[in-house]
C-alpha cells in the first residue's frame, strides 16, 4: 500500500514542478526580450524568485512525506 502512494506523491510532485518550470522559464523568456515596461519586469522578478521558494518547498515536503510513508 506505502508504494501506490510513494508513487502517486512522486508523480504529483513531478507534475507540480514541470508546471512550476514551464511558468518561470516563460517568465525568464519575458524578461529577456524587454517587450514590456519596467513596473512588469519588476513584478516579474519577484515573482520569478516566488516560484523557485515554491518549488523548493515543494520538494521538500515531497521528502518529508514519503519519509513519514516509509518509517
Amino acid at each position: 500500500m506505502a508504494i501506490v502512494l510513494i508513487t502517486g506523491t512522486t508523480l504529483d510532485v513531478i507534475g507540480t514542478v514541470l508546471i512550476a518550470y514551464t511558468v518561470l522559464r516563460v517568465h525568464n523568456r519575458v524578461r529577456t526580450e524587454h517587450h514590456i515596461d519596467s513596473r512588469v519586469l519588476k513584478e516579474m522578478k519577484t515573482e520569478r524568485a516566488v516560484g523557485i521558494i515554491g518549488v523548493a518547498l515543494i520538494i521538500a515536503g515531497y521528502v518529508f512525506q514519503v519519509v513519514g510513508l516509509i518509517t
